[in-house]
């Protein structure tokens, strides 16, 4: 999970990889919540964590993509409404959908249904372990939404595993052993040999 990586259009859409087709695209109506647990500042780091946690919220698209960094990286993006010149914290979030923990439907007695995340964040990202995520529609309905993105979601989860396993069973391959150096290597002529050749 990045904050602030995905390569924007000029109309705030993500640039497209080759192949890469969206499955779905909400335009309106999107309410995220970040939250990223407290984070100590270190000399290395580019995101200079404050030793706060921190709570970034906006309004914006969400894109539902079936590549977004390989084959296998099945991503939602967010992309918020603020201008391309405006100073916003939270510019975008790209997730790839194995890097989900869980997900959770929550609907509460109070206020709107939402969609809960437990996200694993990638490195140099900009986050930290423990970031959560809230998603709200506010002019839809957010059921349908969730059913496709966990059906995406597993379909994810198997290519990853099936492109890993894949790796696994490949032959591993090893250089020729040598004999000690201590023995001279004896090395035969073939039996084909030209005439008049003599070993």
């Amino acid at each position: 999970m990045a904050l602030n990586w995905t390569m924007l259009n000029p109309d705030r859409t993500p640039v497209p990889l080759p192949r890469e087709t969206f499955i779905t695209t909400i335009d309106t109506g999107i309410e995220l919540s970040l939250t990223v647990p407290n984070t100590l500042p270190t000399a290395s780091s580019t995101s200079g964590g404050s030793g706060g946690a921190k709570k970034l919220k906006d309004n914006g698209k969400l894109f539902l993509s079936d590549q977004r960094v390989g084959l296998s990286y099945m991503q939602l993006v967010f992309v918020s409404l603020a201008s391309e010149g405006t100073p916003a914290t939270l510019q975008s979030l790209s997730i790839p959908l194995h890097s989900i923990l869980s997900s959770k439907f929550e609907q509460p007695y109070l206020g709107a249904n939402y969609l809960a995340l437990d996200i694993n964040p990638s490195a140099e990202g900009g986050l930290a372990e423990g970031t959560t995520a809230e998603i709200r529609f506010k002019n839809q309905g957010l059921f349908q939404f969730v059913s496709l993105l966990e059906k995406t979601r597993e379909r994810s989860i198997y290519m990853r595993r099936q492109a890993l396993d894949d790796e696994e069973t490949l032959p591993a391959y090893a250089s020729p052993s040598r004999p000690p150096s201590s023995q001279p290597v004896v090395v035969a002529p073939p039996e084909d040999t030209p005439p008049g050749y003599d070993a």
